[in-house]
Parts: C-alpha cells; sequence; structure tokens
C-alpha cells in the first residue's frame, strides 16, 4: 500500500487516519476541522485543485479584478455555533433591503420594496395595493415562519428530532399544518390576496426546486422551510469578501488543527466493513490506497453509490439559470420611486408574480422554457465593495448575481450551449422590461474586449461540480425531523463507518456546515453504526 501524500505533493509516512473526507467542499472542511480539533488524524481528498467545493470565490473575467462567488452566494443556514466552535475568521453583513419587485400596474412601472425600514415598506405596500391590508397580513404571515424559525433552527446541529419531537418543539398546530402537511400554496392564499405579493411569498419555496405551489409531493415546502428558518430569523446575509472567503477560512481552520488537505486527489473506490475502511484515490502521480477508521462523504449521494459500487440513487435534477455579470454602473429604473442603490441591494425580483410562477412551471413540465422566465438578481458589491478591486471600486462599477428558476435540466438536454444562451437572452429581457436603459449598455467588458456576463445551467453545474443533474441540494430537500432509515444524525449511510456529509444528507442542503458538523459529531460520539 502506498500512503497518501501529506501535502498535495509531499509523500508522506504509512500510516492509517481516523477518518479520511472524501471531497473538500464548506462541509468535508467543516467535518475536518471537528475531528482534527478533538485529536483525530484527518485526511481530506479533493478532485480539483482548489478546496471550496460550490462555495468559492473566483475571478471569472480575463484580466478584471472582480472576485465573485460563482455559484453559492449567500450565507442564512450557517450556525454560529459552528463560527464559534471553530475559530473561524469570517463576517456575513445583513443587506438594508429584503427585496424589491417591479411591476406595471394601470399603464404605469411600480414596485413592491421590503425594507428600508418598517415605515417604508408599509408605505409600498399601500402604494402598490391602495391599502394596508397586505402589509398586515405580511407581518402576520412572517411572524409565523418567523416563530417556527426560532423553534426549528437550532435542532440542525443536535441529533435528529422524531417528527412529533419537532411538532412539539414548535408548538403551534396552525404554523405545522401551514408549512409540514399542506401545499404551502394554501397558507399563501390565504393569508394574500395581491398577485405580486403572492409571488414574492412563494419564492422562497422555489429556489432550485422545481415545482408548483401546490405540489402534493410537499418538495416546495421543505425548500420554503429551509429559506426561512436560517439563523432563526430567516436572513439571507452577505459573506465580507465572498463566499469563498468562508470556504478559505474553514481550510485555514483544519489545516491548523491538523488535517491534511491533497487537492488534486480523486477518492475513485471505498471499501469498508463497518470497522475499517480504504479509499482507492487517484493523483498526478499515479493511484493509492488510504486506510481509514471512518469515511466521510462530502458529495451527492449519486457519488456515494459510485465509490462503494451500490446501487444508484433516483435521479436528480437541477432547475436554476445561475448568471454572474459585472456592470460599469447600476442601470437606472423604470419606477421613479426606485433607487436602484436600493432596489439591487436586496433580492430584485423579476417575473415572479403567483400566476406568472404558475405559467413558468406549467410550460416548463410541458418541455418548453417558460415565456417570461423568472428570476431574482442581487448586487454583491452594494453590501460588500471588498470583491472589487480599488479601482474598479473607484469608477463606480457593481457585480450583479441572477438565479433563475422554473428551468430544469430536462430543458437543457438537446443542446445545452445553445437552450443556455436562448434562456439567458428571454431572462435578461423580462428584467429590460423594467428598465430606463438597456442591461447591456451597463455590463463592463474584460481584457478581451468580451462582455462580463456568464451563464451556467443545471447540466454545466453537473459538468463542473459533479452536482446529480444539476440539483444544487444535490437531491430533494428533506424534511428537519428522523424518518424511516435517516439514523441518529441524518447522515449515516448503512454502513457502520460511512457518513455522508454532503449537502444530500438529512437537513443538508444550502452553505450551513450542517452536515459536516453532525457527520463529525457522529464520528465523536460513536453513534455512526
Amino acid at each position: 500500500m502506498t500512503p497518501p501524500p501529506s501535502t498535495p505533493s509531499t509523500p508522506g509516512t504509512s500510516r492509517t487516519y481516523d477518518a479520511v473526507i472524501v471531497g473538500g467542499g464548506h462541509n468535508g472542511l467543516v467535518a475536518a476541522a471537528y475531528l482534527a480539533r478533538a485529536g483525530r488524524s484527518v485526511l481530506v481528498l479533493e478532485r480539483l485543485d482548489h478546496t471550496g467545493g460550490a462555495a468559492v470565490s473566483t475571478r471569472p473575467f480575463t484580466g478584471v479584478d472582480a472576485r465573485l462567488s460563482r455559484y453559492s452566494y449567500l450565507v442564512s443556514l450557517l450556525p454560529r455555533k459552528i463560527v464559534r466552535d471553530l475559530g473561524l475568521r469570517f463576517r456575513v453583513r445583513a443587506r438594508t433591503v429584503s427585496s424589491y419587485t417591479p411591476v406595471e400596474r394601470a399603464g404605469r412601472p411600480t414596485g413592491l420594496l421590503v425594507g428600508g425600514g418598517e415605515r417604508r415598506t408599509r408605505e409600498s405596500f399601500a402604494r402598490l395595493t391602495g391599502s394596508e391590508r397586505e402589509y398586515v397580513a405580511w407581518q402576520r404571515f412572517y411572524a409565523m415562519t418567523g416563530h417556527v424559525a426560532r423553534r426549528v433552527f437550532p435542532t440542525l446541529t443536535e441529533p435528529l428530532p422524531t417528527r412529533d419531537e419537532l411538532r412539539r418543539r414548535v408548538d403551534d398546530e396552525a404554523a405545522w399544518r401551514a408549512l409540514f402537511e399542506e401545499p404551502v400554496g394554501v397558507a399563501i392564499e390565504d393569508h394574500f390576496a395581491d398577485d405580486l405579493v403572492r409571488g414574492v411569498a412563494l419564492t422562497d419555496a422555489l429556489i432550485g426546486t422545481f415545482a408548483d405551489a401546490h405540489d402534493p409531493s410537499l418538495v416546495q415546502n421543505r425548500c420554503f422551510l429551509y429559506h426561512v428558518i436560517g439563523g432563526g430569523t430567516g436572513a439571507w446575509d452577505v459573506p465580507i469578501g465572498g463566499m469563498g472567503a468562508l470556504t478559505d477560512a474553514l481550510a485555514e481552520a483544519a489545516r491548523a488543527a491538523g488535517a491534511v488537505l491533497a487537492t488534486g486527489h480523486e477518492a475513485v473506490r471505498i471499501d469498508a466493513d463497518g470497522r475499517t475502511a480504504e479509499v482507492t484515490y487517484r493523483s498526478a502521480d499515479g493511484e493509492y490506497v488510504a486506510a481509514a477508521r471512518h469515511v466521510l462523504v462530502n458529495a451527492s449521494p449519486r457519488e456515494l453509490a459510485a465509490l462503494t459500487g451500490q446501487a444508484a440513487p433516483p435521479p436528480a435534477e437541477g432547475a436554476q439559470l445561475k448568471v454572474n455579470m459585472l456592470l460599469t454602473r447600476l442601470p437606472r429604473l423604470r419606477d421613479p420611486e426606485a433607487d436602484p442603490r436600493e432596489a439591487f441591494a436586496g433580492t430584485f425580483h423579476i417575473a415572479e408574480g403567483y400566476g406568472q410562477l404558475a405559467a413558468a412551471h406549467a410550460r416548463a413540465a410541458a418541455g418548453e422554457l417558460p415565456d417570461a422566465p423568472p428570476s431574482e438578481i442581487y448586487c454583491h458589491s452594494l453590501t460588500d465593495p471588498t470583491i472589487l478591486g480599488p479601482d474598479l471600486a473607484a469608477q463606480g462599477m457593481h457585480t450583479l448575481t441572477l438565479f433563475g428558476l422554473h428551468t430544469p435540466a430536462r430543458l437543457f438536454a438537446r443542446d445545452n450551449d445553445a437552450v443556455r444562451e436562448e434562456l439567458l437572452t428571454s431572462t435578461l429581457a423580462q428584467l429590460d422590461a423594467h428598465l430606463a436603459e438597456p442591461l447591456a449598455d451597463c455590463l463592463a467588458t474584460d481584457a478581451d474586449g468580451r462582455p462580463c456576463i456568464e451563464a451556467r445551467s443545471p447540466l454545466d453545474l453537473d459538468r463542473d461540480l459533479r452536482l446529480p443533474g444539476g440539483n444544487i441540494f444535490h437531491r430533494e430537500l428533506s424534511w428537519p425531523h428522523a424518518q424511516e432509515g435517516t439514523g441518529h444524525w441524518g447522515v449515516e449511510t448503512g454502513r457502520a463507518n460511512v457518513l455522508l456529509c454532503g449537502a444530500g444528507a438529512v437537513r443538508g442542503g444550502g452553505v450551513s456546515g450542517v452536515p459536516g458538523h453532525n457527520a463529525a459529531m457522529a464520528v465523536l460520539e460513536g453513534t455512526e453504526g
């Protein structure tokens, strides 16, 4: 047996590790840091030439000093407990505006601003709807989700509660029914009458999830739940320095504790008997085997099955278009009362009325691209200008991140490049309809004179990051409580010393570190059987 390296390029001495972690994404790094700080010997094998997985910052535009959060881009689900436990040098900053949604009513451009203070939000609701009814309903609806968030979020880093235990913890039968038992569309329609307000509320149920408001599977409810419980408040914050600042801090914490992080090393097979394991991996130098007492897999259930020789899980499918842009200036809006610096500071909703979302889903389900593709945008650099080089910041440049909904991977199968470009064109046209100037006039150019814009389809994410079907959650999100076969921590795989610590674990999904924490706890508490 040839031992794994102690660094990416230097051979080490033969040894058996307490834990080999397959995949150096943020969850794998969380697990590595916890285990190494507890005195366990840890080796992380990462296929790519860098750690971080989908939570990285890169300079995607040639010769342009803008460090964008290329894939994952906001933080909500990362528990402060993990930041404190691991001593991470990482900060987030709250956005001053939650959202702005432009719309045309009675032939004039207007919109809904949520944020900027209670008075301004109330006035914006009244301006859009003509009364205070929707604002009062909004306050009541999010008081309900806030109550659930405060009760549920702390359980994510505890052993899995049973469904009955979680229900007792929520201690609100109306809220439980609305979020856990009935399609979330029922609660939204019961609370709100205005189509635009309904749509804004529904979007949290559709991020990366292809579903209708009334889908009987309740997959939209699970997505909604994870989007409103983060931090016990549901707030989505901006990572200072970009998402890579988090994974860089995690890698530093893991190394400082003694973990070995080996990039350019791809695991290709796991053999485990419940007590010991061997991980076969390849590097530029050849194929090797690392022995371990435990193996933690920071990859999808599809990759876990391939590594262990098990039957593949049901296919997963992503449903989003991710676009990164750099602008010379923020575009002006048709709504005369909307300041672009406010409108783009929060989530800028496009074609996300309730009826528009339903129509887009129906069309995509029939195998066609939506006529009016829904999407949402935000400007990282308004809240955190540190991601821009000094020259770019001085020139007033800004980044824009766009996340498109209801674009399942199946739509790209016939010609990924062509469909991606067609969808990008129609998505930006929906944005342009609310701008006083074309977005194209505001795009910066790179060192080669090309517009600073890049788009990624679900198939691109599968190819580049091995997200199954481009699904950003690795599979459908789970309920945050125990179900048959979920184990004590929700990371168990059926093989006593092989654990799943990626987004496909129970209570996985998003940039949270929760599966990494829980897999480490399972090892340290000896409950992984």
